[in-house]
């Protein structure tokens, strides 16, 4: 059994990605004991297991996904969320907080109210109910100030890079704090809105050159070139 193609790296159809006995997904297809991919997108191995992720699509939520959405409507007990893709996120009040909630003492818009951006995980999804989120965890919760960007779903692998190397790059060089989420929304918080333009800049041009080898010296000299 071999992997031929590095995890994360961007290929195109027909590139020879392993060979051997290997569970396989989307974007991948077998010959012989060759798995080849079937489109331009990212490719992923997680536990013997492969796929390739297109490059270009929206968001479809998957359990433990990283999400930053948007509170569209509140109720007694709940919020609905928008969290950019075909559903609708429900986030209710025993997982936004640690903290018991009581719907008749407690006003569930002290907690969150329309328009608050928050960053959630998805804690179950089965297609027969819509995305069941949490923020009562560690690092979750309401994102205050700051600025959303969004871009392709499919690039965040590229935008985060290997071992989390070009967000952790592009953080040091703008001296900015990024949350990057799955669903392809980016919270950017800088000391400056030119830092802040600087952060935009360099995630933009990622998601128009994921594809391209080098990226990461580019990103580099972009944001090195452009400090003041």
């Amino acid at each position: 059994m071999t992997i031929i193609v590095e995890d994360s790296e961007i290929v195109v159809p027909g590139d020879l990605l392993a060979d051997g006995n290997y569970k396989f997904g989307e974007g991948i297809v077998k010959r012989g004991n060759n798995f080849y991919s079937s489109l331009v997108g990212v490719f992923i191995i997680r536990n013997e297991f492969l796929q390739v992720r297109p490059l270009k699509g929206r968001y479809f939520p998957n359990v433990g996904d990283t999400v930053i959405g948007f509170i569209e409507d509140t109720n007694l007990t709940s919020w609905i969320v928008n969290i950019r893709g075909p559903y609708s996120g429900i986030l209710l009040a025993s997982n936004a907080s640690r903290r018991r909630f009581d719907p008749i003492r407690h006003d569930a818009r002290k907690i969150f109210d329309v328009g608050d951006v928050i960053k959630a995980e998805i804690i179950s999804f089965d297609r027969t109910r819509d995305p069941q989120l949490a923020t009562k965890y560690p690092r979750l919760g309401k994102l205050e100030g700051g600025r959303i960007l969004e871009t392709n779903p499919h690039h965040i692998p590229r935008i985060i890079g290997k071992q989390g190397s070009m967000i952790s790059m592009i953080k040091q060089l703008t001296n900015s704090n990024i949350m990057v989420a799955k669903n392809g929304r980016i919270w950017i918080k800088a000391n400056n809105i030119h830092d802040e333009e600087r952060v935009v800049e360099a995630i933009n041009q990622i998601s128009r050159e994921a594809h391209v080898s080098g990226l990461t010296d580019r990103i580099s000299e972009l944001l090195n070139t452009n400090k003041n």
